[in-house]
């Protein structure tokens, strides 16, 4: 009776459900079931049936008799050990619920049972009793390939299905059962593999040479260097040794250029990932990921969480982008987890950047990470002559917000046949709408910020939290008409500006709010590709990875709206976003290009800098700022974000939480303090920010305070972010 006993507890496993679980729950195994580790099952969880994940180590030792049994164990490849050791991994060290983590590797539930087989076709070697000149093409295209499906062999010869289907009924084809088709066609090597500058070809041999192993390499060229053909190569060699590949974007926009470029490299797309994607196609590239199927994936950060097979190689173009930290429900930075990834898979890791991180800079110079320099152009194409446009001396008329130095160039630049972008980093018409009567702002009612003009759609909005109101013709405070005014300039408003200026001129408006979501994006950028616009006026999106041959002047608009602000990161992140923009001239060789940037602070070292070209002054006056002040990388920073429905209990809770934090001279606790963005979504939030040098533990000490404070009561909620990117 003991053994039989003992048996049975054995036949108990953790199941980790993807809900805030803080860890896996334990559950039997029906007689005749197998599971293993990673295996995607489900089972009953309260009233529901839920789908989780049979995770590593012992179940609790409870009565076998009193545990719910797992009703279903799905026909899908387990999760690897390594995915596993990530996930346990990222949950550590975020803070988060191991089960939430899970979830973001168990996004497409309708994948985890196999995809359904295909009805197909093939040839029997019965002849036809009349060969037309229809099936006869027909016969010659079955030859290629032992089995079709009835429409693709039609398509492939050039017939209607009607006689594919003569044929089928004459007995000259019988149907069959297929496999799905794959999600994307192989990648082929050796398609279309460019020829290389030497110093393209020493970058490309130096990320070859890494191997198998774990190793991090940044990969660092100036805009337009060729990075791209470059890691291709690094990307090729995985893919001979039979491993697969995921290379990380920062935006949906650079997408459909980057999908275009590696067609033309390796003759096939890669299998895309990021929210523009259908449902029914996620499903179906998670399972052929899953399956190694699919060997290449191009995606937004998210992608790292999918279940590769044999994952062997880690691009993260564009390294430094913000985008790439995840600020809702799990805060992870996909950077830094890419990273993590190919430690505990032990293979190597590209980061990519023209501007990289500090952080990223920081650890190639202490030899953490290699570091592969592109100094130069591809096709020794020039770099645009970099100059400042002091608003001081040169300002705007009224009313205006071009200054006439960049107009005149912008004129003469359209005059040549060539193209001008010019870049402002807000949305919209105006940042801010008054009455000029009695002074009443318009202001978001569930947030602590202002409502942006749109005048395209005729609305006020939050950017926030998305609230928003037809745009009134008086206002709602005296009443008056006709005396409400626009402070500021959006996009919109330079794009209202140029029109008035050059009517003759084509002018483009991008920005990622406008009608159209990433489609419109992608036909508009091509048609810029193409020549057919003549100034385009854009925000951040138009400062990453596009090539537009004819751009020869770009001018940034205000240069130094990221400045105003309280961030540790503001001159990094004005730095490379100037940068980046004024990188888009000038791209293809022979002719000359300018990049012209207006500021009211033109002594400002990110100006000197940008305008000097000299990188490596800004990145050493930099990181020694960060050093001194013990800012990471240096240090480390978490912030805890404790919002409630009042003012009130957000600080009681704030400052219970700070009362609760452990003594430790190492760890400093700053706050609570209202967040700059004091209100967001009707809810009142206070921050703690926790500062400490790079090795404290900063999780234990967060671990401890939330063990030794109240458990949060009512509205209370409580957020926390280990290496914060955002500081709203």
């Amino acid at each position: 009776m003991q053994l039989a006993e003992q048996l049975f507890r054995i036949r108990t496993v953790p199941v980790l459900v993807p809900m805030p679980a803080e860890r896996a729950y334990s559950y039997a195994v029906p007689e005749g079931m197998t599971v293993v580790p990673g295996s995607i099952v489900q089972v009953p969880l309260g009233p529901r049936q839920v789908a989780g994940v049979v995770w590593d180590g012992g179940s609790d030792d409870v009565d076998p008799k009193k545990l719910r049994a797992i009703t279903h164990v799905f026909d899908c490849p387990p999760l690897d050990a390594t995915m596993r050791r990530f996930i346990d991994w990222v949950a550590d060290y975020t803070l988060s619920p191991p089960g939430l983590v899970a979830r973001m590797a168990l996004r497409a539930p309708a994948a985890f049972d196999p995809e359904p087989l295909i009805e197909g076709i093939e040839a029997t070697g019965v002849a036809p009793e009349r060969l037309t000149d229809a099936r006869r093409r027909v016969m010659e295209a079955a030859v290629e390939t032992p089995a079709w499906t009835r429409s693709g062999l039609a398509h492939a010869a050039g017939v209607t299905p009607s006689v594919v289907d003569g044929l089928l009924k004459q007995g000259v084809f019988r149907s069959l059962r297929l496999p799905p088709p794959p999600a994307v066609a192989l990648p082929d090597t050796e398609y279309g593999r460019a020829e290389l500058s030497p110093d393209q070809a020493a970058a490309a041999e130096a990320l070859v040479a890494k191997g198998d192993g774990f190793s991090t390499t940044l990969l660092e060229g100036v805009t337009g260097s060729g990075k791209t053909e470059v890691y291709f190569e690094a990307v090729a060699a995985a893919l001979d040794k039979g491993r697969q590949v995921l290379i990380l974007l920062p935006e949906i926009a650079l997408t459909q250029s980057f999908i275009d470029r590696f067609h033309a490299r390796f003759g096939a797309p890669p299998a895309e990932w990021h929210s523009d994607v259908a449902p029914r196609r996620r499903e179906q590239i998670w399972r052929q990921v899953a399956e190694g199927r699919v060997r290449v994936v191009a995606g937004a950060r998210s992608a790292l969480f999918l279940p590769f097979q044999d994952l062997g190689l880690v691009v993260v173009d564009e390294e430094h982008d913000p985008a790439y930290k995840q600020e809702e429900r799990i805060f992870y930075h996909a950077r830094d987890m890419a990273v993590v990834r190919g430690s505990l898979g032990g293979f190597p890791v590209i980061l990519a950047s023209a501007t990289p991180s500090v952080e990223s800079r920081v650890n190639a110079a202490d030899g953490r990470y290699g570091h592969v320099r592109l100094a130069g152009r591809f096709a020794e194409a020039a770099l645009p002559d970099l100059s400042l446009v002091d608003m001081r001396l040169a300002p705007p008329a009224r009313g205006r917000f071009v200054s006439p130095v960049l107009s005149t160039a912008i004129g003469e630049t359209v005059a040549r046949g060539e193209q001008v972008l010019l870049f402002l980093n807000r949305r919209g018409y105006a940042p801010l709408t008054l009455c000029r009567v009695c002074g009443h702002r318009f202001q978001c009612p569930d947030c602590s910020t202002w409502l942006v003009d749109h005048r395209l759609r005729g609305q006020l909005q939050c950017h926030h939290c998305g609230f928003a109101v037809p745009r009134p013709e008086a206002c709602p405070e005296c009443g008056t008409l006709d005396h409400l005014v626009a402070c500021g300039p959006g996009v919109e408003r330079i794009a209202e500006e140029m029109l008035a200026t050059f009517p003759e001129a084509r002018t483009i408006l991008l920005s990622s709010d406008l009608p159209g979501g990433a489609r419109r994006l992608r036909r508009e950028l091509d048609a810029i590709a193409e020549g057919e616009a003549d100034i385009v006026i854009g925000t951040q999106l138009v400062a990453k990875g596009h090539h537009f041959p004819l751009m020869t002047l770009v001018g940034a608009v205000d240069a130094d709206l990221g400045l105003a602000n309280g961030d540790p990161r503001a001159a990094e992140r004005t730095f490379q976003l100037l940068h980046q923009v004024t990188g888009r001239a000038g791209r293809s060789g022979g002719r000359k290009s300018r990049g012209m940037i207006q500021t009211w602070q033109p002594e400002h070292p990110v100006m000197r800098a940008i305008a000097s070209g000299d990188a490596a002054r800004f990145y050493e006056r930099e990181i020694a700022e960060r050093q001194r002040a013990g800012l990471p990388p240096f240090g480390r920073l978490a912030s805890v974000i404790v919002s409630a429905n009042t003012r009130r209990e957000a600080e009681e809770y704030a400052r219970l939480l700070r009362r609760a934090a452990p003594d430790d001279p190492a760890i400093e606790v700053l706050g609570p303090a209202e967040a700059p963005l004091a209100v967001l979504r009707g809810r009142h939030r206070f921050r703690l920010l926790v500062h400490s040098p790079t090795r404290a533990p900063v999780q234990g000490f967060l671990r401890a305070t939330i063990a030794a404070a109240p458990r949060p009561r009512g509205s209370v909620q409580m957020q926390i972010d280990v290496d914060p990117q955002s500081f709203l």
